[in-house]
């Protein structure tokens, strides 16, 4: 089992339209990748997997049933309308994970939360625009790079602009917006806002200050960091009270690592990831990906968010929750698995849980007495422009899938 949908994700001088055009590939033999935007492996390199094995007259395997599912980036849909009653397997091996010799048991479950605060905008009043970019974020999946202390560009303009209106009282909101998919950490939000009128050079020296406070806060992980402003014209913005409501909950809503899980070191156990953002004409939207192992964290964050949001007159609207995946102590297929992978390669392959969310749990779920594992080839930095797949890891992975499918007979 695999999806079929991918993480769009582009760099900022590519013109590509990714709804239709097709990616430019580029490999040196060891990696495989696309020039200037994401590469889809996650997760076509599972439904590339399965289609040679189905078109492959001469493995031996037992009956075969290969789902393929749509929508799962943004929020497992696919698996949830998924009709499994003409299902008849018991084994599940899904092929969504990205670190070679490690076998997937345990994932984390998570919601979507979209949240609106109110508000319209209103003319100026002699006050001067500014267009403010907060770029060269590394961004990342919001499940797999959450504990890596990357920057999220949404919360930290939200910072920006309440620390501006702190230092310029009477300053006013106009657009705030970042991001495309809310489980991937923002890499990039642009702003607007409108400034007093006479405080426009202490305004640009306070962005470049705010500049260099970020370069110090993410050296060595997030390097590229860059704040910037530009005058710009703006006909209107909110008014004061509002921005200052808007501002007040971007600053205190949490970001990122709430929790590690005790069982699996180095695991995350619970986060969210504040990862879509806009000004529409009814005021500030935003989207959360929470996600946590144990069902009651997530809860937990999803009550603190709302908490936030309505406290300041805003809404908070659930959608795509899915279950987690409990790990199982006794697992036939997760042994055989196993050993097959130390037959082929001489090596012990690892056990491990994972704070991304993968539709075992759905199906599991569905299908009572499912077993199952997710494995798959070494694919790093998914769901951003510098996704690359390893070949001589897909070659190893292929035969181990094939050599599973012999076993399973």
């Amino acid at each position: 089992q695999g999806h079929i949908d991918m993480v769009c994700a582009k760099t900022d001088d590519c013109t590509k339209d990714m709804a239709k055009d097709g990616l430019d590939l580029r490999t040196d033999g060891e990696w495989v990748w696309a020039d200037k935007t994401s590469l889809g492996g996650d997760n076509g390199i599972a439904v590339a997997m399965i289609l040679a094995i189905l078109e492959d007259e001469a493995l031996p395997h037992p009956p075969i049933e290969a789902v393929f599912t749509v929508e799962e980036e943004v929020g497992m849909d696919g698996a949830f309308a998924l009709d499994c009653s003409d299902l008849k397997s018991r084994k599940l091996l899904n092929l969504d994970s990205e670190e070679e010799g490690v076998f997937t048991v345990s994932c984390a479950g998570g919601l979507r939360l979209d949240c609106v605060m109110p508000g319209k905008a209103q003319p100026l009043k002699g006050e001067t625009g500014y267009h403010l970019t907060l770029a060269g974020l590394q961004g990342g999946h919001s499940g797999g790079e959450i504990d890596k202390g990357r920057g999220s560009a949404n919360q930290l303009m939200g910072r920006v602009l309440y620390s501006a209106m702190e230092k310029f009282p009477g300053m006013r909101l106009a657009d705030i917006r970042g991001g495309r998919f809310d489980n991937v950490i923002c890499p990039r939000n642009e702003a607007e806002a409108a400034i007093p009128a006479g405080q426009e050079a202490v305004f640009e020296a306070f962005v470049r200050e705010f500049d260099a406070i970020l370069k110090n806060e993410y050296a060595g992980c997030d390097d590229g960091i860059t704040l910037t402003c530009e005058k710009t014209e703006l006909a209107a913005a909110m008014d004061q009270e509002t921005t200052s409501r808007m501002l007040h909950v971007l600053l205190a809503l949490p970001q990122g690592v709430q929790a590690m899980n005790v069982d699996f070191p180095g695991l995350v156990q619970t986060s969210l990831n504040l990862g879509v953002m806009s000004v529409e004409e009814d005021g500030l939207h935003f989207a959360f990906s929470i996600r946590s192992c144990i069902a009651s964290q997530k809860d937990m964050m999803e009550q603190r968010v709302r908490s936030v949001v309505e406290y300041a007159g805003g809404t908070a609207h659930k959608r795509s929750s899915y279950p987690g995946w409990q790990y199982a102590r006794q697992s036939q297929f997760r042994d055989m698995i196993l050993q097959a992978y130390h037959d082929i390669t001489g090596k012990v392959g690892g056990i491990a849980a994972t704070h991304g969310g993968l539709e075992c749990g759905l199906f599991i779920e569905k299908m009572p007495g499912l077993d199952a594992v997710s494995m798959g080839p070494e694919l790093h930095d998914v769901h951003s422009v510098r996704e690359r797949l390893n070949v001589p890891s897909t070659q190893r992975t292929y035969e181990l899938v094939c050599e599973i499918l012999k076993r399973s007979r």
